[in-house]
């Protein structure tokens, strides 16, 4: 049974910095490639980050680009997501999500998601 459970978020004033966890479970973790996801209030779902299985190769959404930090320990069966110079416009409920296999693309499994709030 795949599980994966995000932590990590809370409120953090503009500028500020957050690391976000997601604990996988129920699956071959460094097998995958793993994705972070959010959906600000009232919108849809907006790509963030991607990571490939081995961790070697990671890609970024514009709107986040040199600010965040995607990685993973597949030892510990972890995908993390640093970010920096928060912006009020990175408040949204971010999501964990399971690549179909070690490169980026489809998603199969999400997590339940971790609430930022950037807000002063």
């Amino acid at each position: 049974q795949v599980q994966l459970v995000e932590s990590g978020g809370g409120l953090v004033q503009p500028g500020g910095s957050l690391r976000l966890s997601c604990a996988a479970s129920g699956f071959t973790f460094s097998s995958y490639a793993m994705s972070w996801v959010r959906q600000a209030p009232g919108k849809g779902l907006e790509w963030v980050s991607d990571i490939n299985s081995g961790g070697g190769s990671t890609y970024y959404a514009d709107s986040v680009k040199g600010r965040f930090t995607i990685s993973r320990d597949n030892a510990k069966n972890t995908l993390y997501l640093k970010m920096n110079s928060l912006k009020p416009e990175d408040t949204a409920v971010y999501y964990c999500a399971k690549g179909l296999g070690p490169l980026p693309g489809e998603r199969d499994y999400w997590g339940q998601g971790t609430q930022v709030t950037v807000s002063s």
